[in-house]
């Protein structure tokens, strides 16, 4: 069981940390200067933007085959988000691909990766946000309707994912770009970070207001502050990393964050998988499942997607150049003379 809690708590992680930053940066190049700041925003993450949406499927995977019930309940009250954040991830990707083979309605595809980003972001946002509400339940089974996720708190949960995204995406920047570009995105640092605090004192004074039933487990388990100061002193560390100039020092800090966040809620929840009416143990699928998804999925396919995910980030270290036009898939050597660009 513990196995697969860990497992799907991992991919989730990973999903939020490594596809936030490009979401982020798509959210970010709405605001790019030029079409040379575009080019070297996504040779930024051209390497590693289509590996990071694996960890979605990894995740979905697990809910599937280690957690059915779970899986079912979350696709009953999330369909419609969940459409939609799919369309937006799919918008995003054929943006990417195509904005290169024109010049003319570039424009088109430009607004089209921005669109894609924001709305996939904030309906992941707004999903969490529902979830720590608490969602409609009877006896066990989603009794809100098609819109019975959305609500002030989901709402707002959704423009502060937005802004955290915005923040990653900025930091994954300021560490892989240099020149102009690095000096405009490390101006955007401080604004953005000062959003996200502000966005997390609204939620906790909305959260006090509405009193939902997870804030009580603050007093239930006063361990869980540990988390928040581990967020507190990564904010510490950003700032100042912002005030010296410092290349990686802000990416980290804001993974940190995002790291504390999660375990907060994730902890907040436990043993709940859908706060506060199907546990883990209630969710789990029947012991043969288990057992035959981890030969397979546990012992195989987990630890060759990491190693996978390591390598590239391993190879792709480092800043990109300052003049580079980014492949249309994930590779980042110039296609101008195989793909000319047509209007």
């Amino acid at each position: 069981m513990l196995f697969w809690v860990a497992a799907l708590a991992v991919s989730t992680l990973l999903y939020v940390v490594l596809d936030g930053f490009d979401l982020g940066v798509g959210i970010l190049f709405a605001i790019a200067g030029d079409e040379t700041d575009r080019r070297r925003m996504l040779s930024a993450i051209s390497p590693v933007w289509d590996g990071n949406e694996t960890w979605l499927v990894v995740s979905g995977t697990v809910l599937f085959g280690a957690f059915p019930r779970v899986y079912a309940t979350l696709l009953s009250a999330f369909y419609l988000p969940i459409v939609l954040m799919l369309g937006a991830l799919i918008l995003r990707g054929v943006a990417f691909e195509f904005r290169h083979n024109t010049i003319k309605f570039r424009w088109i595809w430009n607004c089209s990766f921005v669109a894609g980003s924001l709305v996939a972001t904030f309906v992941q946002g707004m999903m969490i946000g529902a979830l720590v509400r608490g969602l409609p339940m009877t006896a066990g089974r989603y009794s809100g309707g098609m819109f019975g996720w959305l609500g002030g708190f989901s709402c707002l949960c959704g423009i502060g994912l937005c802004f955290g995204y915005a923040l990653l995406g900025a930091a994954w920047l300021v560490g892989k770009s240099q020149g102009m570009l690095r000096k405009r995105i490390y101006d955007l640092l401080p604004p953005l970070t000062f959003g996200v605090g502000c966005f997390l004192v609204v939620a906790f004074v909305y959260a006090l207001t509405l009193d939902l039933r997870i804030m009580g487990r603050w007093l239930e388990r006063p361990y869980l502050l540990l988390f928040p100061l581990i967020g507190a002193v990564a904010a510490y560390y950003l700032i100042k990393g912002i005030a010296d100039r410092s290349d990686f020092q802000p990416f980290r800090m804001v993974a940190f964050i995002f790291v504390a966040a999660f375990a907060t809620q994730a902890i907040s929840f436990w043993p709940y998988m859908i706060p506060f009416s199907i546990t883990v143990e209630q969710a789990l699928a029947p012991e043969s499942s288990l057992h035959f998804m981890f030969w397979g999925a546990g012992l195989l396919v987990l630890p060759l997607t990491l190693g996978y995910t390591a390598v590239v980030y391993w190879m792709f270290r480092g800043k990109i150049a300052e003049e580079t036009e980014p492949a249309p898939a994930h590779v980042t050597f110039d296609y101008s003379s195989t793909y000319p660009e047509n209007d």
